[in-house]
C-alpha cells in the first residue's frame, strides 16, 4: 500500500561554478562565525536540516533512515559546516565530494531569524571558498521554486551559472507534516 503523500511540482535549477571567485570574501559581522562539525550526529543534522529547510519543503533527508544518514555523515568526503551567532547555531551547509572531481553544495541555508539580515551572501561565500579549498574541477548546487525566492539570485551573484532547468513532481509523505504551499500542489 502506498503511503499518503501530497503531489508537488517544482522547477529545479542546476548551477555550476567552474573557477573560484577572484574577489576577496566579505567578512562576517561580530558574533558570527562558521565552524566545521566533523562529528555531526544524526540528531544534530536532523535539527539543522529541519530548522533551516521546513519552510522550503526540504523533505528527502527526513525520509532517510538514521543508519543511512549516519553513514553519510561519517563519509570523509562529506562536510557539515554550521553558522553560529553568539555561539548558537543559526544555519548550516553540506559539501559533498563524492561526485569527485566535482564538489556539490548539497544543502545551504539559515534559520528563519537570520533571513534578511545581510549575512547570506557572506555565508554562501564561505561555503564556496571552503569547497574550492578542496581543489575540485567545479562546484555545483541546485535550487528549486520551493526554496527562498532569493536563493537563485544569490547563487548567480556568487558566480554560479545556470546549467539547466527541469520540472519535477514530488510525492511528499504527509507523515512529515510539512506545509505545502498551494502554488506548488499538483
Amino acid at each position: 500500500m502506498l503511503e499518503p503523500a501530497d503531489r508537488v511540482a517544482v522547477t529545479v535549477t542546476f548551477l555550476r561554478m567552474d573557477k573560484a571567485p577572484a574577489s576577496p570574501a566579505a567578512s562576517f559581522p561580530g558574533g558570527i562565525e562558521v565552524r566545521e562539525l566533523p562529528n555531526c550526529t544524526v540528531e544534530q543534522y536532523r535539527h539543522f536540516y529541519n530548522a533551516v529547510g521546513a519552510p522550503y519543503l526540504w523533505w528527502l533527508r527526513r525520509t532517510m533512515a538514521d543508519r543511512q544518514l549516519a553513514a553519510l555523515l561519517r563519509d570523509p568526503r562529506v562536510g557539515i559546516y554550521v553558522l553560529y551567532e553568539d555561539g548558537e547555531p543559526v544555519g548550516f551547509y553540506e559539501l559533498d565530494g563524492t561526485p569527485w572531481p566535482l564538489v556539490n553544495l548539497s544543502y545551504f541555508g539559515m534559520m528563519p531569524q537570520m533571513i534578511g539580515r545581510g549575512i547570506g551572501g557572506a555565508f554562501l561565500r564561505h561555503a564556496v571558498d571552503t569547497a574550492w579549498s578542496r581543489k575540485p574541477d567545479a562546484l555545483t548546487v541546485n535550487t528549486c521554486t520551493a526554496d527562498h525566492p532569493r536563493a537563485l539570485p544569490t547563487y548567480l551573484r556568487a558566480g554560479f551559472r545556470r546549467v539547466r532547468e527541469v520540472r519535477e513532481e514530488w510525492s511528499v509523505p504527509r507523515r512529515l507534516g510539512l506545509p505545502i504551499p498551494d502554488a506548488l500542489r499538483v
